[in-house]
């Protein structure tokens, strides 16, 4: 499999180009699969769903999605993955949700190296176990782009399905193996996906775990999610969603005092989180008008139960990493 881009490769930056590639790409799965079967990992994020909706144009129901929720996606990420992948685009899709075998093996965890080592070590068995489980499968489809085989050697490991057991034999596809990620998105939309999936953030591998900081509770990680539905509610009514580069919410473990129905609480703060960056190696925190983020605050603490304080992260990078742990 050629992975290197041709320099005569021409960008893929109009609809026109993206048809031209998803002909020439339908054509090669279709040469390399013939008429067996196609595992995919499904996280519902930008490479993986533009690689899905490929497969499913080229060899429809020959592909087989497996979608494993772990408890710690972003509100309405995995419903998002049902309805546009199995009711529109009936794909044979394989829903498993996982949340309490990962928030059992997480519970007391702290260290951040660890609980995202337990995600993806778990990831692994979990789809591991679901593949043992289906027949006639010979390949394994990944959403691998250029950056990843010029970072990590051709092998996406945030999709973990590179650390599946030895003795599980797959032939990779890899139909976007040489496209940039602003390329995938202009595929992606030629291909029908939703704009909030196509442009979706970059969003880590463990999810929300890492950003419920130190040990996962199920009560702080239901603020963290419903705090950052907010937050992307209120940035997409104040048209910043296109403006920013990534903004989510950060729910550390530890408590503020504050005052609720005349009454003494104590509860967590939320962070917000926004940045702007180029290649993610340095960021800038932008300047959000005031009415946006005094609006945000007051729903937050009206709507988000076990909150009584609201933060906005100035900290650029460096020093501060994107990501809080």
């Amino acid at each position: 499999m050629n992975n290197k881009r041709p320099e005569t490769m021409e960008r893929i930056t109009t609809p026109a180009l993206a048809e031209k590639f998803i002909a020439e790409q339908i054509e090669a799965i279709r040469a390399q699969v013939g008429d067996k079967k196609v595992l995919l990992a499904l996280s519902g994020g930008v490479d993986s769903s533009v690689v899905a909706a490929l497969l499913i144009k080229a060899i429809g129901k020959q592909l087989v999605c497996v979608h494993v929720n772990h408890g710690l996606m972003r509100k309405g990420e995995s419903e998002q993955v049902i309805e546009v992948f199995q009711n529109q685009l009936d794909a044979n899709l394989i829903y498993i949700d996982a949340t309490d075998r990962f928030l059992d093996l997480l519970a007391g965890v702290d260290e951040p190296e660890a609980k995202r080592k337990i995600i993806g070590g778990e990831f692994i068995k979990v789809f591991d176990e679901e593949a043992r489980k289906l027949e006639g499968i010979s390949f394994l489809a990944q959403g691998t782009i250029y950056p990843d085989i010029l970072e990590s050697d051709g092998v996406k490991a945030h999709h973990n399905v590179g650390g599946l057991p030895e003795d599980m034999q797959f032939e990779l596809v890899e139909p976007v193996r040489l496209l940039f990620k602003d390329e995938v998105r202009v595929v992606g939309t030629a291909l029908g996906l939703p704009a909030s999936m196509v442009n979706r953030q970059p969003f880590p591998g463990p999810g929300l775990g890492v950003r419920c900081l130190g040990a996962i509770t199920r009560d702080r990680l239901h603020a963290l999610r419903e705090a950052d539905a907010i937050l992307r509610e209120e940035f997409d009514n104040a048209g910043l969603t296109g403006k920013v580069w990534q903004f989510f919410t950060v729910v550390p473990d530890m408590r503020a005092t504050g005052v609720r129905d005349g009454k003494r609480a104590w509860d967590w703060p939320v962070i917000i989180r926004a940045v702007n960056t180029v290649d993610a190696m340095s960021a800038t925190v932008p300047e959000i008008d005031w009415n946006v983020l005094q609006k945000i605050t007051n729903r937050i603490l009206a709507e988000v139960p076990g909150v009584c304080r609201v933060c906005y992260d100035l900290t650029p990078k460096p020093i501060g990493t994107i990501e809080w742990e």
